[in-house]
């Protein structure tokens, strides 16, 4: 489906739609699901259910497919981190349960290394944690986490998709934390694909892990993945939706547990690797393209998926102007791409001042919609 194929609803609404070049990013709607997820949707609104036991159902699916004792379905990874807060702060306990986000006489505090502070850490907040920085930007020792561990430590919080290199390795913190008989959750909320990442934190130890539903997955963008320890996942069903916990405000609705597990399904059952070479393929094609427009170097970067970090899996084309050009900065010719017809979405590329383009959210022509744009920037700043 390309750019230019009708969408009625949009155009009713008036409502541009837009060329993402910048992968699964909220902002720009998160994935396109396929046709058996929004057909399984479809079918959901069909009936009523009792959604205490399609939760259940649809938690036994994502402990299968994850290898976790539990599974749960959330609004998004950021309301897993909210609930992986409160599991470990609350428990079951009906009382503490109700005073959330007041944690007065609870154990209240996440341990997390300066080098994963990010946005999406309010989540943990939000449930009443205080957090607590270990280390800096560049590096922790093990001693900072053994002396931060106190008898008011609820959990150690390990971020996946920051840069890596400040922060301990997440085994060596797990060994750390349970031997102080403390969990380790962990966000991990743009670290699928690989699929291999769906079981790997836990295999490592981790006790809670929170994954986006709606980027790589594939599935409705509201959603979300926490899995792991049977407890603390009961714990979690007991703080949100639809019970009164402080999860409440983080409702996930029947056609949505449905989808996302439909799509988690399939995203278990896809064929990786041939998507990824079709990912490197398109990539490498645009790299060549824009390489030959005046003023413009294109630069493939194939996927490292070991590294850990945010968009670093998948196949990515970096953009930069030659030195020796004088036009439009990198910045300048991102909110020219962004502002034309079509609007192009695209992200800035790592620690530098050229501009990112990924592939993964590209459907048929787009590619060359790009470039066109491209040529036309350079052309008119000649």
């Amino acid at each position: 489906m390309s750019i230019g194929t009708s969408h009625n609803i949009y155009d009713k609404l008036g409502v541009k739609r837009i060329v993402n070049a910048a992968s699964w990013r909220t902002i720009m709607g998160g994935s396109l699901m396929p046709p058996a997820v929004i057909e399984a949707m479809a079918q959901a609104a069909q009936s009523f259910v009792d959604v205490d036991d399609l939760n259940a159902r649809a938690g036994e699916t994502i402990a299968r497919l994850t290898g976790a004792e539990a599974g749960l379905v959330t609004a998004g990874s950021a309301a897993g981190m909210l609930l992986e807060a409160a599991a470990c702060m609350a428990g079951t306990d009906p009382a503490k349960v109700n005073r959330l986000p007041d944690t007065k006489g609870m154990k209240n505090e996440i341990i997390i290394h300066r080098a994963h502070r990010v946005t999406y850490d309010r989540s943990f907040r939000g449930a009443g944690a205080t957090l607590v920085e270990i280390g800096n930007t560049h590096s922790t020792h093990e001693w900072e986490l053994e002396d931060a561990i106190t008898d008011n430590t609820a959990a150690v919080a390990y971020v996946f998709g920051p840069p890596p290199g400040g922060a301990l390795p997440l085994p060596m913190v797990v060994e750390i934390a349970h031997s102080r008989d403390v969990p380790v959750v962990v966000d991990a909320a743009a670290m699928l694909p690989p699929p291999e990442n769906l079981t790997r934190y836990l295999d490592m130890g981790a006790d809670m892990v929170s994954f986006s539903g709606g980027k790589g997955i594939l599935g409705p963008q509201s959603t979300g993945v926490l899995c792991g320890r049977a407890d603390l996942i009961q714990a979690a069903v007991a703080n949100g939706a639809p019970n009164q916990g402080v999860g409440r405000v983080a409702k996930v609705c029947k056609e949505e547990i449905v989808g996302l597990v439909t799509a988690l399904e399939i995203f278990v059952d896809t064929d990786h690797d041939a998507k990824n070479a079709h990912w490197s393929n398109v990539s490498e094609n645009l790299a060549d393209k824009i390489d030959d427009i005046p003023g413009l170097t294109g630069k493939y970067i194939q996927a490292i998926p070991e590294l850990d970090a945010f968009e670093s899996a998948t196949a990515r084309v970096f953009v930069f102007r030659d030195h020796n050009y004088s036009g439009p900065s990198e910045s300048e010719i991102e909110a020219l791409l962004k502002d034309g017809d079509p609007p192009i979405y695209v992200f800035s590329a790592d620690h530098s001042n050229g501009i990112a383009l990924s592939p993964v959210c590209l459907v048929d022509g787009d590619d060359d919609i790009i470039v066109e744009r491209l040529k036309e920037i350079m052309s008119n700043a000649s």
